[in-house]
């Protein structure tokens, strides 16, 4: 989207000296006398540009060529009896156009009451000829163009809250991932972790069946799994060697402290990362921790995280180990198949191997 473009498209309509509007009508008496009644028209000191057409197709054709105009002075009955509120029709619903003002003029009673007319083509004023003297014709233009006017910068008022609405939502997955990664940094992993398992974290929830919008938000969410590591002291975290039971009581804790710090938010990133943070260590078949939760009471965030952290993990080079070879991972998850990991994401683990091993290949450290 680019607003700047449709803000510099209202600058120079404001600055340029004339106001575009379109004639569509089938008399060229029509025509003339309109011209003379509007020839000294002015508005804010701009003057008018009339472009005459005199069929439906032809209006369209000159409106594909002419995005700027403001407004539209249509006639109703032309090359057929319905050709007006054809051309009203393809402004708004094919050329997409819900800016210009269309005045109907008929110089005929139509089938058609003007309430329906105005209703269901999208029309902003109906009128029959004979009642558009020389002054209501005028105010009737000037009333357009003001409400053009105001659409326009609606339009772009729209689209600049829009664009801040998405700069929020991408700095929110900004420290999202950098939260994430400060987390990682403190146990001497690599920011490339948290981008792994981000995308590991993607893959199994398109798979598993989850739609693209929530897949791409447990994305943003999941490098926030191990926050709570923040809370745990260094001599722990980094530890080169096997934790003591007390130790690992104390390492566990991280996944609590990392719900602490995210529950509550009513922003759907961090009530995904709350989640993942909490259930991420649980197993499948309940000895897992902080609730020896089992099964599908895992929420599935957690059972994707789960994997996905696990996957990294044992592939990449820690204090207190070094990297396992992909035939001894292998080997774990089918062996963790039911009891660890949810069997439906191992199967879609081996029947997608390729595509996770892209992503490792694509973001090393």
């Amino acid at each position: 989207m680019d607003f700047f473009k449709t803000e510099n498209l209202v600058k120079k309509i404001e600055n340029k000296k004339k106001l575009k509007i379109i004639i569509a009508d089938d008399e060229k008496d029509v025509h003339l006398l309109t011209r003379s009644v509007l020839k000294k028209f002015e508005y804010k000191n701009k003057k008018l540009e009339i472009i005459s057409t005199y069929s439906g197709a032809e209006t369209i054709e000159v409106l594909k060529k002419n995005s700027d105009v403001v407004l539209i002075l249509l006639d109703v009955i032309m090359e057929t009896d319905d050709a007006g509120l054809e051309v009203s029709r393809k402004i708004r619903n094919e050329l997409k156009n819900n800016l210009i003002q269309i005045i109907l003029r008929t110089g005929q009673a139509s089938d058609i009451p003007p309430y329906k007319v105005v209703k269901d083509y999208e029309i902003n004023d109906y009128k029959e000829k004979a009642e558009l003297t020389s002054e209501k014709l005028k105010i009737a233009l000037i009333t357009a163009i003001r409400t053009y006017e105001n659409l326009q910068e609606l339009k772009i008022a729209n689209e600049k809250i829009v664009l801040l609405i998405d700069e929020i939502e991408e700095t929110q997955k900004e420290v999202v991932f950098r939260l994430g990664s400060v987390a990682e940094t403190r146990s001497q992993e690599t920011g490339m972790h948290v981008k792994r398992v981000a995308e590991y974290s993607k893959l199994f929830a398109l798979y598993y069946g989850l739609e693209e919008k929530e897949a791409e938000i447990l994305k943003q969410a999941s490098p926030m799994h191990d926050i709570g590591k923040i809370g745990i002291p260094d001599n722990i975290l980094n530890k080169p060697g096997k934790l003591t039971p007390a130790e690992f009581v104390i390492m566990k804790t991280h996944a609590s402290i990392g719900y602490d710090m995210l529950k509550g938010s009513n922003k759907s990133i961090l009530k995904v990362a709350a989640i993942v943070a909490n259930e991420h260590h649980e197993k499948y078949d309940g000895s897992g921790y902080p609730r020896a939760l089992k099964g599908e009471d895992i929420h599935i965030y957690g059972r994707i995280t789960a994997i996905a952290d696990v996957f990294d993990a044992l592939g990449s080079d820690r204090c207190y180990k070094k990297a396992w070879p992909d035939k001894k991972i292998f080997n774990l998850f089918k062996e963790e198949r039911a009891k660890h990991f949810d069997p439906k994401l191992v199967d879609i683990f081996f029947d997608k191997l390729s595509e996770f091993l892209k992503i490792r290949d694509t973001f090393k450290d």
